[in-house]
């Protein structure tokens, strides 16, 4: 079963799969630290984040199940995707 951290900020939600936490992804210039400070709060499965996001105005997302679910369910495109390393990472902020 897939399972994603999600951590709730004042103002944006923090999502990224568990297999990420604590890795850093480098890049040339770029570089994407997903740590546990940041991103780690509750473990919740696939439904759980999917009606998150849904609701979510202000999104971080991290890895490729979590930036999927997005896709899938039109909470983002693929022009707010970037890639470091293979990994995508995709911030949406409307606020």
């Amino acid at each position: 079963m897939m399972k994603f951290y999600v951590k709730v900020h004042d103002n944006f939600i923090a999502v990224c799969d568990e297999d990420l936490i604590n890795k850093t992804f480098e890049d040339g210039n770029t570089r994407l630290e997903v740590s546990a400070r940041f991103y780690k709060d509750k473990l919740l499965d696939y439904k759980e984040v999917k009606n998150l996001l849904a609701n979510g105005i202000n999104l971080n997302l991290v890895g490729n199940k979590c930036v999927k679910l997005a896709l899938d369910n039109k909470i983002i495109k693929k022009e707010n995707i970037l890639y470091i390393k293979g990994i995508p990472h995709a911030q949406i902020y409307t606020i």
